[in-house]
């Protein structure tokens, strides 16, 4: 599959690369890693990277704003998305030919090519096996685009998605000579509102007897705390270095939804959030919900998984 991506790749002039709305590291660093790679090996091919953009990653990538008609006799390349709906730009269609590259379950088979692999910890180590085994040349900015993927969807290597195949592709960009210390405090450094509204968190949330945490997160929390809604998801896993807790869940207010952010260590929860128009990994997963009164049907349902587990 790796050589008939490539083989399209070389077809076209022009190259779009999308990914998930309300993106992770893993989304921007695929996206732009593979940008990057491409543009090292392809000078002469048009490549762009497209989406809205989200504020607390801007430091690693800024996106490409582009007219309806570069679209035309594109190909276009999805990274790290699982569903067509949650596709960001919804533009995509408007090119010739779709490849979507991905590592969530694939549920949503779209695209002329597919290249799913559930066994990979995150999108950006798909996008170093593709370019090492290739033959494509990876730059410097490539190299820091994929490691902070790798270390965003690994949870900086503790979550169970991490293999040995995880930790030599790291080492090997580690040789790149940009600089770790700087990149994680991009990443992980907080703004002191952020900070208190996980104090808050960390004081309100509800533990469960069969393990299960939550924590309701409305527009006047966010508002008390001078936050926006994507700060609050930023925080998700600060609960699981809680003593006797299997899982969790955030509900986050978003303008006319719930967006109910899913995390495990151990129950299976994508089939939770599949129920309530979502979907994700089995340890990490997302939905949307479009009243509180849903709140408790979620929180039903897994403290069922967590029983049984």
């Amino acid at each position: 599959m790796k050589e008939k991506i490539l083989a399209e790749i070389k077809k076209f002039d022009t190259i779009i690369i999308h990914r998930h709305v309300r993106p992770d590291p893993d989304a921007y660093g695929s996206q732009g890693g593979l940008a990057e790679v491409l543009k090292t090996n392809f000078p002469n091919k048009q490549i762009f990277t497209v989406g809205k953009e989200e504020r607390s990653l801007q430091f690693l990538r800024r996106l490409d704003k582009i007219e309806d008609d570069v679209f035309m006799g594109a190909l276009i390349i999805v990274c790290d998305t699982a569903n067509e709906e949650r596709i960001c730009d919804q533009r995509y269609h408007l090119g010739e030919k779709i490849i979507k590259i991905d590592h969530h379950p694939n549920e949503d088979p779209y695209g002329d090519l597919l290249w799913v692999e559930t066994s990979a910890s995150s999108t950006s180590e798909m996008i170093y096996e593709f370019a090492k085994e290739t033959g494509l040349e990876i730059s410097v900015e490539a190299a820091k685009l994929l490691f902070a993927g790798i270390v965003g969807d690994t949870g900086r290597f503790l979550y169970p998605s991490t293999t040995d195949k995880t930790f030599l592709i790291a080492g090997e960009l580690i040789q790149f000579p940009f600089s770790r210390t700087e990149l994680f405090n991009q990443m992980y450094e907080l703004p002191l509102n952020v900070i208190k509204l996980n104090g808050y968190i960390l004081q309100n949330f509800k533990l469960s007897e069969n393990g299960v945490g939550s924590i309701i997160i409305n527009k006047e929390l966010l508002e008390k705390f001078q936050t926006v809604p994507s700060d609050a998801s930023l925080l998700v896993s600060t609960l699981g270095d809680v003593e006797g807790i299997k899982a969790w869940v955030f509900f986050i207010e978003e303008g006319d939804q719930i967006r109910v952010r899913l995390r495990s260590k151990g129950p299976v929860i994508n089939g939770i959030a599949r129920k309530y128009n979502g979907g994700g990994h089995p340890l990490a997963s997302g939905a949307t919900i479009y009243s509180w009164d849903s709140v408790k049907n979620v929180i039903e349902d897994l403290e069922g998984a967590c029983k049984e587990y």
